[in-house]
C-alpha cells in the first residue's frame, strides 16, 4: 500500500474516546522498546508519525493513527517494563482488557516480539490472550537485521518454542532498517482492511 495520508487522530484512554468512524482497526501489541512505532513508521514511510522513544514504557495511551481514511494502526501500551508502579501496570491491563475484548472493529493484532531473544513470560501470555479471545493475530520478529542469516533459522526456532507454536512458518521477519518483510506486512494487513 502506498500511503499519502497518515495523522494521529486521538489518544485514548477509555471506550468513550475511540474513534466512533467504525474503520478496521489494526491493532500493534508488543513488549516495551520492541519497534512498535518503528514498524508504523516503515510501513507509512514516515521519519516520525509514530514517536519512537529511548527511555520504554513512555506510551500510557491507546493511540489511533489514521491512514489513508481508510483504517486505523492502534498503539497500545507496551508491556514487560519494570520501572511503571504496579498500579499504572494494573490501570493498563485494564484499558487494554477493554479494548480487545470489547472494540468490535478491531480485525487483527500484530504482535510484534524482538528477534534477537527468546519470547518473555509477558509475550507468551500476550499470545495466549489474544487466542484465548479468538482474535487473529499476526507474528512479526522485529530488528532482524541484528541477526546474522546463518543464525535466522535457529533464532526462528526459539521463538516458535517460547511460544508453543508447531512452527515457526507464521512468524514475519521484520527489519525497520532494511525494510524486510514491509512488503509481506502489507499484503497481510490488507486481507484484513477490505
Amino acid at each position: 500500500m502506498d500511503v499519502h495520508q497518515a495523522e494521529i487522530t486521538i489518544s485514548a484512554v477509555s471506550p468513550s474516546q475511540y474513534p466512533s468512524d467504525h474503520l478496521p482497526e489494526i491493532a500493534l501489541a508488543g513488549r516495551s522498546n520492541v519497534g512498535k512505532s518503528s514498524f508504523v513508521n516503515t510501513l507509512i514511510n514516515r521519519k516520525s508519525l509514530a514517536r519512537t522513544s529511548s527511555k520504554p514504557g513512555k506510551t500510557r495511551t491507546i493511540n489511533f493513527y489514521k491512514i489513508e481514511e481508510t483504517f486505523y494502526f492502534v498503539d497500545v501500551p507496551g508491556y514487560g517494563y519494570a520501572k511503571v508502579s504496579k498500579t499504572e501496570q494494573a490501570k493498563w491491563g485494564e484499558m487494554m482488557n477493554t479494548y480487545f475484548t470489547k472494540r468490535e472493529d478491531l480485525r487483527l493484532t500484530v504482535l510484534l516480539l524482538d528477534f534477537r531473544h527468546p519470547p518473555s513470560n509477558e509475550d507468551k501470555q500476550m499470545l495466549d490472550y489474544l487466542l484465548y479471545h479468538e482474535l487473529p493475530v499476526l507474528i512479526v520478529a522485529t530488528k532482524s537485521d541484528k541477526i546474522k542469516r546463518s543464525r535466522h533459522q535457529k533464532h526462528l526456532q526459539q521463538l516458535a518454542d517460547g511460544l508453543g507454536l508447531s512452527s515457526f512458518d507464521d512468524i514475519l521477519l521484520f527489519s525497520s532498517e532494511t525494510k524486510e518483510g514491509k512488503e509481506e506486512a502489507w499484503e497481510l494487513i490488507e486481507d484484513f482492511i477490505k
